[in-house]
């Protein structure tokens, strides 16, 4: 053990003991560990000091920062902003909730007994079991990232992402209504999503590899109540996931803000060229696939066809659900699963309204 000469002022020094580390630790009784600890935070900024930085930065620019969100382009912006959220945040919240129930009060021995043991089964199974969340994408990725942590194969977790907000029976009902005239849509939006969630799967149990996937992170609940893990549970996936969600509707927005109007109608009169805009117009404008529907059905000038690619494509790859798969599942997943599943999402939905349309 080292000891430590203290009090050498009197004509006495007397020796301590002091455990290993101990200095570096900074205990307080062997040389005033506190200030140094609370020096060592003082380096580092935390959220009310960081908050309150930003309030008083923007009282002292009030009058630029005024002038410039009364321009045009801001009050775009802030309104698409706005809605994207108001619209996702709910269901957002709704997924979390599913997620936690799902990591605290369901036994992992549940989803072996029902889903079937090969995957290349379990995916058409749970891309069907997609039916049954009233929720949207913002709901999807939460309870999929707990069906990987409650070891469901990812094949059908992610078929599981990408049928949940499609084919629910909320955004069937709202897509009936938006297109009374044509009841056909209703279908062919059933089917083109299925057939793109389990292809999907299927894709991935083929060619996906373990280490694109990262395991979504969990903190330990263990020895906690069912409540306060289930609490506990929440708080992570709406810090974790919420960030992200803000990152993909401000990038939306910023993205609607500036893309010309007419270039849509220019678009329209090309059948190729308005099936593949409406997809990308689908990923830029990040629309709750509650409301899509709602959305497609005003845009009168491109075809039947091309408004159902903007509605299978929306649901599984838009701005704001890249940043929360990359979040969620990894960056390498990100960027390898979000332009397969917009390929063949585009190609799908295509052929299906060729078909049924």
């Amino acid at each position: 053990m080292p000891s430590r000469t203290t009090g050498g002022t009197g004509p006495v020094a007397i020796t301590k003991t002091v455990p290993p580390g101990s200095a570096e630790r900074g205990d307080p009784e062997t040389d005033g560990g506190g200030e140094a600890g609370s020096g060592e935070e003082g380096r580092y900024l935390n959220s009310p000091l960081l908050l309150t930085l930003v309030l008083l930065t923007a009282v002292m620019f009030q009058d630029p920062i005024r002038g410039a969100l009364a321009a045009p382009v801001m009050q775009s912006w802030m309104t698409v902003f706005v809605a994207v959220m108001v619209q996702a945040l709910p269901f957002l919240v709704l997924g979390v909730l599913l997620s936690a129930a799902i990591a605290v009060f369901v036994p992992p021995s549940f989803f072996a007994r029902a889903l079937p043991k090969r995957p290349a089964l379990a995916v058409p199974v749970a891309g069907a079991a997609g039916a049954v969340l009233p929720g949207c994408e913002c709901a999807s990725v939460p309870v999929a990232g707990a069906l990987v942590r409650r070891g469901v194969t990812p094949a059908a977790a992610l078929a599981f992402l990408l049928s949940a907000p499609a084919i629910n029976p909320i955004v069937l009902t709202a897509t009936a209504v938006a297109f009374p005239g044509n009841p056909e849509m209703v279908l062919a939006r059933f089917v083109a999503s299925l057939l793109v969630a389990c292809s999907m799967g299927w894709l991935w149990h083929r060619l996906g590899r373990t280490d694109w996937l990262r395991p979504p992170a969990r903190a330990s609940y263990e020895g906690r109540g069912r409540g306060a893990a289930f609490w506990g549970s929440v708080r992570h996936d709406v810090t974790h996931a919420g960030g992200f969600l803000v990152i993909g509707a401000m990038a939306a927005a910023t993205l609607k803000a500036v893309v010309p109007a007419q270039w849509l109608s220019v678009a329209a009169g090309n059948p190729v060229l308005s099936v593949l805009v409406l997809a990308v117009l689908a990923v830029l404008l990040s629309i709750c696939s509650e409301a899509d529907a709602f959305v497609a059905a005003s845009l009168t000038q491109f075809s039947l066809t091309a408004r159902l690619t903007f509605l299978v494509v929306g649901p599984m790859i838009d701005l704001k659900l890249f940043a929360m798969q990359a979040g969620t599942f990894g960056r390498a997943f990100a960027l390898r699963f979000a332009p397969a599943t917009f390929a063949l999402a585009v190609v799908v939905s295509a052929l299906t309204g060729s078909v049924l349309l």
